[in-house]
């Protein structure tokens, strides 16, 4: 556990904490991309809102390595990843279960492993799973891919496993996998994939026969789910491209995907994306290389390129998110809630019509948050994203 988290149950269980006390505000900080102008008002550094209320934090289960995704299981539990290659059940006892047999190989070096998981409302009839990993495709490659499988009656393995869905062209590489999975209100999956960081690949992001730096749609079954858009040339199930690394994806009360997505050096983005349309990377972005350098060719708008409906610089490193719909924060209804890894923070973002309107951060400073979710009875549940990881529950103090 991270030396702020290392708390016996009992105390954190009732240690209230409070994120912004003796903070700097996060907007003083300066861009990496000096001399960017944003297209529209408050599509950055929206006005900074108190972290309110404060935070009670219950560490639910620790010892978790590199947790990376969760949902929610009937009668309190939880499914949770670990990237190496384990996915466990944790109980609402916050007993953790040994890994569950029966999931395929994993490449987990660096980003790669095991990645997302998710189930649906009819999990209890059918026990069915899905979940995202860097799957070795040989000589060096692997891709993002998505195996699906039914958990067993007594939850100690995976049956009738088969992979769905398969990135190509599968890359050399050991960043930039994507991998958030998430279902629609059609019962369709969303599937994020990244367009694998080296040089060579990224500019597949803007090719829409290659599903590196997509948001694909497929069936639950796997292949191309009804009513995706017809992309002259596309590759199988491709929504939307010109993405550099989306590790954040939830359906919004509006029922339509939000996305947020790695950016450089500067240029996270939180984005809407629709079917059909380019999201620009890497011929714009509001950040710049690592090295310093510009983006191509330092454009943040191009004709026939949908803008970010908000962007950070500098970064915040965004993993996992949720729209908050619960009674437990009344005054959160509608907000969408996004894990910081290098901001180690829960940022929280106010939205009215479509625009960010507000924005403010809790937990600072505590751990890289690797996913967000939400509890039935309206609780937060975080991730930690470290060797010694935690599923952590906040209420409000």
């Amino acid at each position: 556990m991270l030396s702020s988290l290392r708390l016996p149950a009992a105390l954190s269980a009732v240690l209230g904490f409070s994120a912004c006390a003796g903070a700097q505000s996060f907007n003083d900080a300066p861009p990496n991309a000096v001399g960017q102008e944003p297209a529209f008002a408050g599509q950055t550094r929206a006005p900074e809102l108190a972290a309110e209320p404060a935070l009670r934090r219950a560490v639910v289960a620790e010892g978790l390595e590199h947790p990376w995704g969760m949902a929610a299981l009937p009668g309190g539990g939880w499914l949770v990843s670990e990237r190496p290659g384990r996915l466990r059940i944790i109980g609402a006892d916050g007993a953790v279960s040994d890994p569950v047999a029966g999931l395929p190989a994993v490449d987990a070096r660096r980003q790669g492993g095991l990645l997302d998981v998710a189930i649906r409302e009819d999990f209890a009839a059918t026990r069915r799973v899905w979940w995202s990993y860097a799957e070795p495709r040989g000589d060096g490659r692997n891709s993002t891919s998505v195996a699906s499988g039914r958990l067993s009656a007594d939850g100690t393995r995976m049956e009738d496993v088969r992979v769905i869905f398969r990135q190509d062209p599968a890359w050399e590489s050991t960043a930039h996998f994507g991998g958030r999975l998430v279902f629609d209100r059609q019962g369709m999956l969303f599937v994020t994939t990244g367009e694998r960081s080296v040089a060579a690949a990224r500019g597949l992001a803007q090719d829409v026969s290659a599903q590196l730096g997509k948001v694909i749609r497929i069936a639950p079954d796997g292949g191309p789910a009804p009513g995706n858009p017809r992309i002259e040339g596309g590759a199988p199930g491709v929504w939307s491209w010109g993405h550099r690394n989306l590790q954040a994806a939830a359906i919004g009360p509006d029922g339509a995907l939000w996305t947020v997505e790695h950016g450089p050096r500067g240029g996270d983005e939180l984005n809407r994306p629709e079917a059909g349309k380019n999201y620009g990377w890497p011929v714009i972005s509001y950040g710049v290389n690592y090295n310093g350098t510009a983006v191509g060719q330092g454009e943040t708008a191009r004709a026939g390129m949908e803008q970010p409906v908000y962007y950070w610089d500098p970064v915040i490193a965004p993993s996992g998110m949720a729209f908050y719909e619960g009674g437990m924060f009344p005054g959160w209804q509608g907000d969408l809630l996004i894990g910081g890894l290098r901001g180690q923070a829960l940022v929280r973002l106010v939205l009215e019509d479509g625009r960010v309107t507000g924005e403010a951060r809790y937990l600072q400073g505590m751990a890289r948050i690797r996913d967000v979710e939400l509890a039935p009875d309206g609780a937060v549940m975080i991730l930690t994203d470290a060797e010694d990881g935690a599923l952590i529950r906040l209420t409000p103090e």
